[in-house]
């Protein structure tokens, strides 16, 4: 497998003298190329803010978790099941990089996203 992907990324033959090379004297080797897309696919995320990668209807479960309601009081507002919401909580949370609602509560505080 690690030859089909270094392949992929190593078409050049001079590129790839340069990285047998590097590998050979214990170091690491990554193309260019490679390198400009993984920059770009994880700059994406950190040039947002945690919030800011939630969907719209897990932003308004979010800010209301962390005003303080209860998921039965936000499934009944939303017209969801407690389940539903349940797993709105698990993705923003996940998504926020949190494990807990007060985590949640203090970062809305802080971010100013609840009054």
């Amino acid at each position: 497998m690690f030859c089909k992907l270094f392949h992929i990324f190593v078409a050049d033959p001079d590129e790839l003298i340069k990285a047998i090379k590097k590998i050979a004297q214990g170091g690491k080797y990554i193309t260019s190329s490679l390198s400009e897309k993984l920059f770009s696919i994880l700059s994406q995320d950190t040039e947002r803010l945690p919030h800011e990668t939630l969907s719209d209807r897990e932003y308004q479960v979010m800010r209301m978790l962390a005003s303080g309601k209860t998921l039965k009081e936000i499934a009944d507002e939303l017209s969801l099941s407690i389940k539903t919401v349940g797993t709105y909580r698990s993705r923003i949370l996940e998504k926020m990089g949190m494990k807990k609602n007060a985590e949640l509560i203090h970062y809305a505080i802080k971010n100013r996203l609840i009054e």
